[in-house]
């Protein structure tokens, strides 16, 4: 996370005021990017999977027999398999996916606009503004992100609102200190500085000037949050820091079927498959976004 923060955040923006066309050509080069569209198009289907997983799910996730432990994969109608418990594995990875993508994308959401925000002003208001907000974010740069989110899961307790309270505490400083650096190099570039000197005020040239030409990287960093997200989601849910059992969930279902990896490897190592699936497209994803956006490609 810290790799790409500092690669987004020691890059200035292109220097041109958004326009149609310029949408146009970040939807042209996007469209000729063919990693770009396989990540896309896979992160499309499993959304799609996981949002019509009642109606495609062949099976009860919650609803298992002893009597069907740990079978393997085609075993009587179970294309995956089943669990430590019986239940069918497809079903489970399908309802899992559901709490898995909750968990990697409302905590960015959340970040997103708080420490957007406070990002923007930070970086359009300078001065005391600037360094009040910007020395209280380096105080949470003093602990590393999976220990923090561990801590504050810790002390808040098990939960899926309380796990996203946790990414969203972790998240919220280093899109703080992107936000504030990209609007800090708009904030300066020339055409800013004329509609300043036309008489333009702050207002305005937040919402005319700054804000369509800032929201672009932002948002294209905050999608290399959700894949970082997911892990973390991932990692408390088997903890039993996150999503309690008997849900779904694919870091919950990695830790349950931990037992199992000598005697059915092939089930035990299906939830981790999804997580590194979803993690890679998304991470793909950005780079692709963030090479469309930059016009001096």
């Amino acid at each position: 996370m810290s790799s790409q923060e500092g690669r987004l955040s020691g890059r200035n923006p292109p220097p041109v005021v958004v326009s149609p066309g310029y949408w146009k050509g970040v939807v042209r080069r996007v469209s000729r990017d063919r990693v770009t569209l396989i990540c896309g198009a896979i992160l499309l289907v499993m959304l799609l999977i996981i949002l019509f997983a009642p109606l495609l799910a062949p099976f009860d996730p919650l609803q298992g027999s002893t009597g069907r432990r740990l079978k393997p994969v085609g075993w009587q109608g179970h294309l995956l398999g089943t669990d430590e418990l019986g239940r069918d594995m497809l079903s489970r990875l399908m309802y899992g996916g559901r709490y898995s993508w909750f968990l990697g994308i409302a905590p960015v959401v959340v970040a997103f606009l708080i420490g957007g925000g406070l990002g923007i002003t930070a970086g359009f208001a300078g001065g005391k503004v600037n360094m009040l907000i910007m020395r209280a974010t380096d105080v949470f740069y003093a602990f590393p992100s999976v220990l923090l989110a561990v801590a504050i899961s810790g002390a808040l307790g098990p939960g899926i609102f309380n796990a996203i309270l946790a990414l969203t505490l972790v998240f919220i400083p280093p899109m703080i200190r992107v936000s504030e650096s990209v609007t800090t190099s708009v904030r300066n570039l020339d055409y800013v500085e004329a509609a300043r000197a036309t008489g333009a005020g702050s207002r305005r040239l937040v919402r005319v000037h700054v804000l369509p030409n800032v929201l672009g990287p932002i948002f294209v960093y905050a999608t290399t949050l959700v894949s970082v997200s997911m892990i973390l989601a991932s990692g408390l849910s088997f903890l039993g820091l996150g999503v309690k059992p008997p849900e779904a969930e694919w870091g919950l279902m990695l830790n349950t079927l931990r037992t199992a990896i000598y005697t059915q490897p092939l089930l035990a190592t299906l939830p981790g498959v999804c997580i590194f699936t979803t993690s890679v497209c998304f991470n793909l994803l950005s780079d692709g976004l963030r090479s469309a956006m930059d016009v001096r490609a």
